[in-house]
């Protein structure tokens, strides 16, 4: 009888169009963005912040300690996305050009579910064209700008249509809303197409906004202040292995006092427990992503990345500062109080505040500068990989130097997907990534001959030991960054010809233009 039912059950899928799709076991890829989140801010790199689920995926992965982005959130966003570097990947209006492929066309073109929760900032809201659905994703809950109310977020969106309406519900929090969104993803998603999920939280960028039962797990936790615990986070570091013991604690900015001289010590500490907050908030939601796949049955064909857009933010948000994102009022009518005022404790809807240079400086540790800089604290970020069965150690560590532009390069080889000279009747601007496969495998890959910056108040190449940055238009500076990791020793007067040769080099990149770029 069940031959006869199989042969009925054939038949009528023939009836209906042809034969039942095959199941496609090629591995899912889940790809998890924090913001402005720094190198030391999590438990598997350092911090006293606890953060189990990227514990768990460290000590089952492979944790990257030479892994590095732009120095903001859009650059790296858009070389994540494409493989190729901003400067190129982004038009005038720092909006993804139709000749940068994103792996969301190429991955769904291959026969992937694409789908993409949280923040996008790689258009602006009014231009249809360049919406997360019309650059591959099939489906998208988030916002578009790059910063937001955590209560009542702007530009909220569910596909191409406006969410607003979501963060009436009283218990709404964007970075809960965002995992939310990434769980029912993975639970629509066909079981017979593998998986790309793309999450990118808000966590921990400002404003400080986070539920007071989360802030309340950290109350206290911060009473010794920014000296303390950038030195406790070096100690830490060094014993994980994910800085080199011989780098130097780069001394204190100027631009932070000593904690035995701050002033409105009980505001300061708020300020980093709602920060804090934060990225425990993210970390359930990972949590739950991961369970998520579990029930579904995907976790052990899963590749899951998880990654920083940049280092720790220390610009102080002041009380004049107005923008898009910013709320006039709160949900139930109440004025917005903007501004790092300390007679106002931040967390609540009707704050807008950040946390400011001294705990971006321990966020940063053991570096220098923030992000929007090219030194190693704007730019040296954590990266995690997990792939069961595939990681060549895991638990370790790799010293690969590697760019946030290898990602997308890494995840076409997996998915056995060619990048293409031509793709929907337009050229295709060719890949600067290379593809980090061996290195999760435990084997040797050719990386990089250099690696090129420049964004904002940044522009830097490295090559080899050296590594040649500035900020602005300031003199260049010369680090061995193999030797110094925290660039403490500017070494330029001593190599003026090393100097020279990087300097020709990045100009030469710099003033690349996307059409020198196009694949032949």
């Amino acid at each position: 009888m069940k031959g006869i039912f199989a042969v009925l059950a054939a038949l009528a899928c023939l009836s209906c169009g042809g034969p039942p799709e095959q199941p496609d076991h090629r591995t899912n890829f889940v790809l998890i963005v924090g913001d402005d989140i720094g190198y030391a801010d999590l438990s598997p790199y350092g911090s006293e912040i606890e953060t189990p689920n990227l514990e768990r995926l460290a000590r089952e992965g492979l944790r990257f300690t030479r892994f590095h982005v732009a120095n903001m959130c859009v650059p790296t966003r858009a070389s994540l996305l494409t493989g190729v570097y901003h400067h190129l990947a982004l038009d005038e209006n720092r909006t993804l050009r139709r000749e940068a492929i994103t792996v969301a066309e190429l991955l769904r073109q291959s026969g992937y579910s694409t789908y993409m929760a949280g923040k996008w900032h790689l258009s602006k809201p009014d231009n249809f064209d360049g919406l997360p659905l019309q650059r591959g994703f099939q489906h998208f809950y988030g916002t578009i700008l790059g910063a937001a109310s955590y209560f009542a977020p702007a530009t909220l969106m569910r596909d191409n249509e406006d969410a607003s309406a979501d963060y009436q519900r009283p218990y709404f929090y964007y970075t809960d809303a965002i995992s939310d969104a990434a769980v029912g993803f993975v639970r629509q998603a066909p079981e017979n197409k593998p998986l790309f999920l793309y999450v990118a939280y808000t966590a921990a960028h400002w404003p400080l906004h986070a539920p007071e039962e989360e802030i309340a797990k950290h109350q206290g936790r911060y009473a010794e202040g920014w000296d303390k615990l950038r030195q406790a986070r070096y100690e830490r570091m060094k014993e994980l292995g994910v800085i080199d013991p011989a780098w130097e604690l780069s001394p204190r900015h100027p631009d932070v006092p000593p904690w035995d001289r701050v002033k409105n010590k009980e505001w300061q500490q708020r300020r980093m427990e709602v920060y804090a907050a934060q990225i425990t908030r993210m970390d359930a939601g990972i949590g739950r992503i991961l369970e998520a796949l579990e029930t579904s049955g995907r976790l052990e064909n899963t590749l899951v990345l998880f990654l920083t857009d940049n280092g720790a933010c220390h610009v102080e948000y002041r009380p004049d500062r107005k923008g898009p994102y910013l709320p006039e009022t709160t949900r139930d009518g109440r004025p917005v109080r903007p501004g790092n005022l300390p007679e106002i404790m931040p967390g609540p809807e009707d704050t807008f505040q950040s946390y400011g240079h001294g705990w971006a400086n321990a966020g940063n540790t053991p570096f220098r500068w923030f992000k929007q800089y090219d030194h190693e604290g704007g730019i040296h970020v954590p990266l995690i990989a997990w792939w069961p069965g595939k990681i060549g150690q895991p638990g370790g560590l790799t010293r690969e130097v590697s760019h946030v532009i290898d990602i997308a390069p890494t995840l076409l080889e997996v998915a056995g997907v060619r990048h293409p000279s031509r793709f929907e009747g337009r050229r295709v601007l060719r890949l600067d990534g290379k593809s980090l496969v061996p290195v999760l495998r435990g084997e040797r890959r050719r990386g990089h001959d250099a690696l090129f910056w420049k964004w904002n108040h940044g522009r830097a190449v490295r090559r080899d030991q050296w590594k040649l940055v500035a900020i602005d238009d300031g003199p260049w500076e010369l680090y061995d960054i193999e030797r110094d990791g925290t660039e403490l020793h500017n070494v330029a007067e001593e190599h003026p010809q090393v100097v020279d040769a990087l300097a020709r080099l990045w100009r030469a990149w710099a003033g690349l233009r996307a059409e020198d770029r196009f694949k032949p």
